[in-house]
C-alpha cells in the first residue's frame, strides 16, 4: 500500500481519536531504519507515522552534501517506494523545525510537495512540525498561522508546539529552562485552538513535563492531567467536536501508566526516537563484542569477512528496532488497528 493520501491520513487521526489509541511516530535516518519501521507496523498490523528530523535529513544526505532538506526528500521518496510492498498505511512527517530552520528545511519540503502535486502525485509529506515554542506564544502563532495556510493549500497537516519539551535533541538544548516552561496552560491551548482552527487542520504538541532523551525511572515528572484540563477549556467553550488531536513528545522511557492516561485526553501520536536508537545499536554492540577477532584485522590477520560485512549486524539492528516499535504500538493500543482498505 502506498504512503497514505491526505484523506487517508486524516482518517487515521480520526480513527485514533475515536478509538482511544495513538500511533507511534518513529524517527528514521536511513534505508535500514525505514525498513525497520515498516516491518514493525506490518507485523503489528498497525498504521504508523515515519518522521525525519533536520539532523536525520542532514545525516541521510551524506557528509559532503550535509543538506537537511535534501536528505529528508531522499528518505521520503524511498519510503514512498518501499511502503508499496506493505498492507498497512504510513504517513510521513517532519520532526521539530525551529524558527531559524524554516527557510532552509520546511519551506523547501513544501516546494517539493507542490512539485509532486503538479505531477499528479500526492504531497511528499503528509504533515510537518513547526516548533516555535522557544518564542513568546503570539510570535509562535504568527509563524504557525502563516505556515498552516501554506500547508493547507497542499492538504498537509501542520503540527505545532506551545510549551517546551525539555532535554536535548538534534543539538537543540532546552535543559536550562525553568520548570514552568515545560507545561502548557489551559489558556495556551484555548488560544492555539482559536487562532489555528479557522485556517486548516493541525495537531498540537502540548507539553506536560515531557523531556527528550533517556532517564532513569522517576527522573521525569509528567503531568498528563494538563492535557485533560486544556482540552476541557477548549470543549467547554467550543463544544465536544473541538477536542484537539494531541502529540506526546519525549515518549521514550515513559511509564506505561502515563502513556495510557494521555490516550484518554486526546493524544493520537507519540514520538519515539531514543528507545529505538538504543534498540538499533544494542545488537550491533553485541555482534562486535562476540566477533571482535573476526571484525578486526589484528596482528596482520585477515579477519572474517562474513562478520565485518555490515549486513551481518544491520539485519539484527533492523529486527531489534522493529521489535521495540512493536512494543510501542502495544503500549499505545494501536496494534491491530489499521484503516488500510477501508478508506
Amino acid at each position: 500500500m502506498p504512503v497514505a493520501t491526505p484523506k487517508q491520513y486524516e482518517a487515521m487521526l480520526d480513527a485514533a481519536q475515536k478509538g482511544g489509541y495513538a500511533y507511534p511516530a518513529v524517527n528514521i535516518t536511513s534505508i535500514v531504519t525505514i525498513n525497520a519501521a515498516l516491518k514493525a507496523f506490518a507485523d503489528a498490523k498497525t498504521d504508523g507515522i515515519i518522521q525525519v528530523s533536520t539532523g536525520g535529513g542532514q545525516f541521510a544526505s551524506g557528509l559532503n552534501v550535509s543538506d537537511a532538506a535534501f536528505g529528508a526528500i531522499i528518505l521520503a521518496e524511498a519510503t514512498h517506494l518501499l511502503a508499496e510492498k506493505y498492507d498497512i498505511l504510513v504517513a510521513l512527517h517532519t520532526d521539530h523545525c525551529h524558527p531559524a530552520k524554516v527557510d532552509g528545511f520546511l519551506r523547501p519540503l513544501l516546494v517539493a510537495s507542490r512539485k509532486r502535486i503538479a505531477e499528479g502525485k500526492g504531497p511528499l509529506f503528509q504533515s510537518h512540525m513547526y516548533d516555535g515554542s522557544e518564542l513568546p506564544l503570539d510570535e509562535n502563532l504568527e509563524m504557525s498561522k502563516s505556515l498552516l495556510k501554506e500547508c493547507a493549500e497542499l492538504d498537509i497537516i501542520l503540527e505545532i508546539e506551545a510549551g517546551v519539551v525539555g532535554g536535548e535533541e538534534d543539538g537543540h538544548d532546552t535543559s536550562g529552562l525553568p520548570a514552568e516552561k515545560l507545561y502548557t496552560t489551559p489558556d495556551d491551548m484555548l488560544t492555539v485552538y482559536e487562532e489555528l482552527k479557522p485556517l486548516g487542520r493541525f495537531i498540537f504538541a502540548a507539553t506536560f513535563g515531557n523531556v527528550h532523551g533517556a532517564y532513569k525511572p522517576g527522573a521525569v515528572k509528567l503531568k498528563p492531567t494538563i492535557l485533560r484540563d486544556g482540552q476541557k477549556a477548549v470543549t467547554d467553550k467550543h463544544g465536544a467536536e473541538a477536542e484537539m488531536d494531541l502529540v506526546f513528545h519525549g515518549g521514550s522511557g515513559s511509564e506505561l501508566s502515563d502513556i495510557r492516561e494521555t490516550l484518554d485526553y486526546g493524544v493520537v501520536k507519540m514520538n519515539i526516537d531514543t528507545d529505538t536508537q538504543y534498540a538499533f545499536t544494542r545488537p550491533i554492540v553485541t555482534h562486535m563484542c562476540e566477533n571482535i577477532e573476526g571484525v578486526l584485522k589484528i596482528d596482520g590477520e585477515v579477519g572474517v569477512k562474513k562478520v565485518y560485512d555490515p549486513r551481518s549486524y544491520l539485519k539484527a539492528a533492523e529486527k531489534n528496532m522493529a521489535d521495540r516499535l512493536i512494543e510501542a504500538s502495544k503500549d499505545l493500543r494501536s496494534d491491530g488497528q489499521t484503516i488500510c482498505g477501508t478508506v
